[in-house]
């Protein structure tokens, strides 16, 4: 009876001691699997897949691209199209906006390609994509319909909307038909939306009119007069408070600089209660060329973001790239304020405030599109 006794002790113990190995392992493997970002250096919260004349890059050799550099990625087109006015430019067949005169006009089937782009992944590869709808009119009292009935025809795909224009450079007076405005109640209309579904929102607001006296090329200037469409934007995210919203660029453009104090007015933002729903990207090769214009430029860009680590994203604004190399160019220039940063405060821009926020839109979508499911 002893020795049955022992024996089974012994193999019992040999059981468990296998159990409890197989049970570390699969912790191990899972905590692995649950944190896979740490492999990647960053995210890019924005991302054109398409162009002006709606061409653009494979999203599988798009994927090869991003390797093993970038972990996640907002993915949208242009809801832009192009004109070819043969009137204008004969046989030349313009494939950007400032490469002719003839107008620009709203092409919506951009959601469409982008959804069945995503939806031709596989599941693991559709995690690091956050798909947006941008094909809509803002100056559309039925763009919420639009938005409504891409959700619907294509659920389990988008995260948000965006990027889309309202004032922007050489482009706003070139779209045919109403020119879009902050204070138009078609816009209110798309922001509340945006907030019933938890919709993330990219939204592309010039914050001054092109050569303005107000600009300089120093972001540490002295304040002066007050910007074009400062007020009314900060006026539509006040109105907006349940609505996640990332302005892009931080308000700048090719033409349009940083306004004087520019560093200052972003800080009294991210600083104000009443802009808590407010965040900035700083993508694009004409922010960077800001940013890092001189040391100076660049310090007083670190030390804001230091100061509010979670309000800022990276992004590239690449759009259509053929290569990794020219796709990743500006995170690469980007390097001198990277330096600057604190490691919180690199990590967050480069990825944890990306992933924070689309972490956060994702469920509340899919929750919206079970609930009004055709």
């Amino acid at each position: 009876m002893n020795q049955r006794f022992a024996l089974w002790r012994r193999q019992t113990a040999r059981l468990l001691l296998a159990a409890g190995l197989s049970l570390l392992a699969l912790c191990a493997s899972g905590a692995a699997q649950s944190n896979p970002a740490d492999q990647y250096e960053l995210d890019d919260s924005h991302f054109h897949l398409t162009n002006y004349i709606q061409e653009g890059t494979d999203i599988h050799d798009f994927l090869k691209m991003m390797g093993t550099k970038v972990g996640r990625v907002a993915l949208f087109g242009i809801p832009l199209q192009q004109q070819w006015s043969y009137e204008n430019s004969g046989d030349y067949a313009p494939t950007y906006y400032l490469q002719t005169d003839a107008p620009l006009y709203y092409y919506s089937f951009t959601d469409a390609y982008i959804a069945m782009a995503y939806r031709s992944l596989s599941k693991e590869d559709q995690a690091r994509f956050d798909p947006m709808i941008t094909g809509f009119n803002p100056t559309d009292m039925y763009a919420t319909d639009h938005i409504r009935r891409v959700l619907q025809t294509f659920p389990g795909v988008f995260t948000g909307i965006g990027e889309f224009s309202i004032h922007k450079e050489f482009v706003s007076s070139k779209i045919a038909g109403e020119t879009a405005s902050l204070t138009n109640p078609a816009l209110d209309r798309i922001l509340d939306f945006a907030a019933e579904v938890g919709l993330l929102v990219i939204i592309h607001n010039d914050i001054d009119t092109p050569f303005s006296p107000n600009q300089s090329d120093t972001p540490s200037s002295e304040p002066g007069p007050k910007p074009v469409y400062l007020s009314q934007m900060q006026a539509l995210i006040k109105r907006h408070p349940k609505t996640t919203i990332v302005w892009a660029h931080t308000g700048v453009g090719r033409i349009v600089r940083p306004i004087k104090a520019h560093a200052k007015i972003l800080d009294s933002m991210l600083s104000d209660p009443a802009f808590n729903n407010l965040y900035f990207d700083i993508s694009w090769t004409e922010v960077a060329k800001y940013i890092l214009s001189s040391p100076e430029a660049t310090q007083v860009a670190a030390n804001l973001i230091n100061r509010h680590p979670d309000r800022f994203l990276f992004g590239t604004d690449e759009v259509a790239p053929k290569n990794q190399e020219s796709y990743l160019k500006i995170y690469y220039e980007y390097d001198p304020l990277w330096k600057l940063l604190s490691k919180d405060a690199s990590e967050k821009v480069r990825k944890g405030n990306y992933e924070r926020l689309f972490d956060a839109a994702r469920p509340r979508v899919r929750a919206w599109e079970a609930a009004h499911a055709k």
